[in-house]
């Protein structure tokens, strides 16, 4: 079998043409020929961008006997999905059918609806409707669908895939992927529920994630969906950008921090507030936050009860003991006591 293709894409028109040749021959049959000719053609029209046109032409030679075909197919944009019809004709029969497709929850979840009807070439019509829907989370792949011909058949099919990825640096159940394929195993710090890549990763209980959509050898940046952060999650190093080879994992950790978020003002013992620029560190040696003007400081990832540290000129100077009942949107005095 060969098969000659000649494309032609005409850029000011937005239209490609494309023209084929196919001969296949086997020794114990007499050869078929094949010749394809289509146009597609993308234009606004009606305030409506994009809207795409495709039609094609076929016709095969076998034992003298011609057999023709044609296709057409309009797309056009609507809402925030796509509205579809196709039409296709062999030996008589035509099939018809209109459609809509559309994704949400930030493209998290697709579906697709399609009807249509069967007729002509000597036969009963006959009605057929199919539908199917996707949904990625951040443990599996997980779609379904269904299709129905009226007097002919009735199909329906659902399907999950997923992994799972241990390495020394932590493991974690993961949607999609395949055995031996690139990922990324991302730490947030060990808070979960953080999400990662547009929500399609969210972190375990450990802090851990796979990002499977990793293409080899090229840079990757990976970031924390910040839109989707809870309330008590800040990140401090949102973006981390990856190289890795094919079949490799990698590993990358984003800056996270889980806690309440306060406006204090610290105060010294003698009524003085500590230097401008002064680091606030958790009892884990995070910084917090810094200090400002007036002894002001906004600080991120606070855990209510818990013992901070203000450190200048190198070392501790004094530390700030956090209320139990500390609330978010109010401003708290803090005395910062000599370290003991």
């Amino acid at each position: 079998m060969y098969t000659v293709t000649l494309n032609k894409n005409v850029a000011d028109w937005n239209t490609s043409f494309n023209l084929q040749y196919s001969r296949q021959t086997y020794w114990d049959i007499r050869k078929t020929d094949y010749y394809t000719v289509s146009v597609n053609r993308y234009f606004n029209v009606f305030g409506l961008q994009g809207v795409a046109v495709g039609l094609s032409a076929s016709r095969s030679k076998y034992l003298g006997r011609d057999n023709d075909s044609a296709y057409l197919r309009i797309s056009v944009p609507l809402g925030t999905g796509t509205a579809s019809y196709s039409g296709s004709m062999s030996n008589d029969r035509y099939v018809n059918m209109a459609g809509y497709t559309d994704t949400f929850n930030d493209g998290l979840d697709s579906y697709s609806l399609n009807a249509g009807l069967n007729s002509g070439g000597g036969l009963t019509s006959q009605r057929q409707i199919n539908a199917y829907y996707s949904h990625r989370s951040p443990l599996a792949n997980l779609s379904a669908n269904i299709a129905s011909l009226q007097k002919g058949y009735t199909s329906f099919g659902v399907s999950a895939s997923g992994g799972a990825t241990i390495t020394g640096k932590g493991a974690a159940l993961h949607a999609g992927g395949m055995s031996g394929g690139t990922r990324l195993l991302v730490d947030t710090d060990g808070v979960g529920g953080v999400p990662v890549d547009g929500g399609q990763v969210v972190t375990n209980r450990w802090g851990t994630g796979v990002v499977t959509d990793i293409s080899s050898y090229y840079r990757n940046t990976t970031s924390v969906d910040l839109k989707r952060l809870p309330d008590d999650v800040e990140a401090t190093r949102s973006v981390v950008e990856s190289a890795l080879t094919e079949g490799a994992i990698g590993y990358r950790k984003f800056s996270v921090l889980k806690g309440k978020r306060l406006f204090a003002i610290l105060r010294l013992a003698d009524g003085s507030q500590p230097p401008f620029g002064a680091s606030v560190t958790s009892e884990k040696g995070r910084e917090l936050g810094m200090v400002a003007d007036e002894g002001l400081a906004w600080l991120s990832g606070v855990t209510p009860g818990e013992t901070l540290s203000v450190n200048w000129d190198g070392k501790t100077q004094c530390q700030v003991n956090v209320p139990e009942t500390a609330i978010s949107d109010q401003q708290l005095l803090l005395p910062c006591t000599p370290q003991k």
